[in-house]
């Protein structure tokens, strides 16, 4: 049975990005051994976008409320993008340190992923 998903994100400079994951985004890891930092993430959903090429992937965290993340984000020195909205959502995107853009949210879609109650 699958009991999760083991997302790969690749850096040209993994040590800050682990860093930016731990004290910016603020997410748990453990050590798998000499430093190697596996993080825990938020609830998943996986989407399948028609492509005209393969091997092309994006990442894009989710939130209730964008600008309020963007606030947070940019309070710690974050710069995020002009806030984009599409159909099924509001987006923006900030810029890893290792160079890799990751993609921030707050759908207008039905998400598949259950959620505590707060």
């Amino acid at each position: 049975m699958i009991f999760g998903a083991h997302v790969v994100v690749y850096s040209n400079d993994p040590s800050a990005d682990r860093a930016f994951l731990k004290d910016i985004l603020g997410f748990a890891s453990v050590d798998a051994g000499h430093g190697w930092l596996i993080f825990a993430l938020p609830p998943a959903e996986v989407a399948v976008h028609p492509a005209e090429q393969d091997n092309r992937h994006e990442l894009y965290f989710m939130c209730d409320d964008l600008k309020a993340e963007i606030s947070a984000l940019t309070q710690k020195g974050v710069h995020c993008s002009e806030i984009q909205q599409a159909r099924w959502g509001s987006i923006t995107k900030f810029r890893l340190p290792g160079g890799s853009d990751v993609g921030l949210y707050q759908p207008k879609h039905p998400i598949a992923i259950s959620r505590a109650s707060s």
